[in-house]
């Protein structure tokens, strides 16, 4: 079980018992609206179970976010795999109600500092849905910079794709 920790917020390896909180993000229409919609209960058991493996064999996956003084978790946060090994892609979703509050750069960045201190990756990927302006914004603070637009067939639209170099 990984863990760590940001000025205000506990990151840890998803479980299954996670199931009821990570439906107010991933099972929320809104939240998910840029990500191909909400996720049904069946299918996010699913994805908890495949990320608990991606963390095991590779030592990384998204994490759930937890506000370090009321215990409530708020969203989960960190890294899908991505089509090149020495590459992850970084994701973020939070529920609506802590929208605006800095956790979603606060999470990203603790990712950040998580790979670089534990794992060989050389660059963090990450890609939002054109009309995704808050999360352009997040990427910019963290520090990634926009490489090009590239199609997606999952989404069938094409994005804006940002980069980090954590290692040269």
């Amino acid at each position: 079980m990984v863990t760590f920790e940001t000025d205000r917020l506990v990151l840890r390896s998803l479980k299954r018992e996670d199931i009821d909180s990570v439906m107010t993000f991933w099972g929320n229409e809104e939240v998910m609206k840029y990500c191909g919609g909400a996720g049904s209960r069946e299918r996010e058991l699913r994805s908890i179970e495949f990320y608990m493996n991606l963390q095991k064999e590779k030592g990384f996956s998204p994490y759930i976010v937890i506000i370090k003084d009321s215990n409530e978790v708020i969203g989960a946060c960190g890294f899908n795999p991505a089509e090149d090994e020495h590459e992850i892609e970084l994701i973020y979703h939070f529920a609506e109600k802590y929208w605006g509050r800095g956790y979603a750069t606060e999470a990203a960045n603790g990712c950040i500092n998580y790979v670089r201190e534990n794992l060989k990756i050389n660059k963090i990927v990450a890609s939002i849905s054109p009309g995704n302006s808050s999360s352009k914004k997040v990427l910019e603070k963290l520090g990634f910079e926009y490489i090009g637009m590239k199609w997606f067939e999952d989404m069938n639209e094409e994005e804006p794709c940002y980069e980090l170099r954590v290692k040269e």
